[in-house]
């Protein structure tokens, strides 16, 4: 094995040196990389911005790529590619209250699918000068540190994931009727369990999950602000500070991000984007 694995937090993460994404694979290398990646939920790969077939190559080692919702986010050449510009064009584009900007919420990708995607990867295309760091928490460690009698309690509850939800603070994009009718509310457990590791995480997403089922709305808005507090303590995350090049893949099984959305107006902040398919959440 040639690779070096360094962690890049005691809460979650680490950073793969010694593999170069462009050359053929070393088997030993790749398997390392893959129990690295369920052991820590979230890879670093140092590398420069890359095509996006080389970057959908690289992404098949882990899974299989799906399509993102949204059609007009697609890359024309590669589809299962998408191109994420958050940069603020103009001074009208960045609000006085940057919570109401939908990255800024705590998230883990598709939980609004039936299927949600089991991974992401996402490359650093551009990165402004300050700000726009990706934060991570790790919520098997949230999960794991609740007493007997708090996960007992969640184990058995479900909740309700659409693509927008009245607790969030910003709004999702648009929808064409096509992807609307794509995106009906589903049910997940609130506690999901890990299809390879076993390990149960809690599966929340700020943007996107809407409620607890059984509950009336103000007992179930209170327990979902305090799994969100609890989540988010400082003992569970990691803040990523992009540098160009940067390939990040993590869990969606049992990570939420968001971003830190104080960047300077006028500089690019550009990823692509990959999804890989899962299974349904247990």
């Amino acid at each position: 094995m040639t690779i070096e694995i360094k962690l890049l937090s005691n809460a979650l993460g680490a950073e793969i040196r010694g593999w170069d994404p462009s050359e053929q694979e070393d088997e030993a290398d790749l398997a390392a990389t893959k129990a690295a990646f369920l052991q820590h939920h979230l890879l670093c790969i140092r590398t420069a911005p890359l095509e996006p077939s080389a970057f959908a190559r690289i992404a098949r080692h882990f899974g299989e790529p799906q399509l993102q919702l949204l059609r007009d986010l697609r890359d024309d050449a590669v589809p299962e590619v998408s191109i994420l510009d958050s940069t603020y064009k103009t001074p009208e584009d960045k609000p006085d209250d940057l919570t109401r900007i939908r990255l800024s919420g705590w998230h883990t990708d598709d939980s609004y699918f039936e299927v949600p995607a089991k991974a992401t990867l996402l490359q650093a295309l551009a990165v402004p000068k300050t700000g726009g760091e990706t934060r991570f928490c790790n919520t098997r460690k949230a999960y794991e540190d609740l007493s007997d009698e708090q996960r007992k309690r969640l184990d058995r509850l479900q909740a309700v994931h659409g693509y927008d939800t009245i607790r969030a603070r910003g709004r999702a994009q648009a929808r064409s009727e096509v992807e609307k009718q794509e995106t009906p509310d589903v049910a997940h457990p609130l506690v999901r369990t890990h299809e390879e590791t076993g390990k149960k995480s809690i599966y929340f997403n700020s943007n996107r999950t809407d409620s607890i089922i059984g509950m009336q709305r103000d007992e179930s808005d209170a327990l979902l602000d305090w799994i969100h507090q609890h989540i988010t303590q400082a003992q569970y995350r990691y803040d990523h500070s992009w540098r160009l090049g940067d390939i990040l893949l993590w869990d969606n099984h049992c990570l939420i991000h968001s971003v830190n959305v104080d960047f300077p107006v006028g500089e690019r902040r550009l990823h692509q984007r990959i999804l890989l398919k899962g299974e349904r959440p247990v």
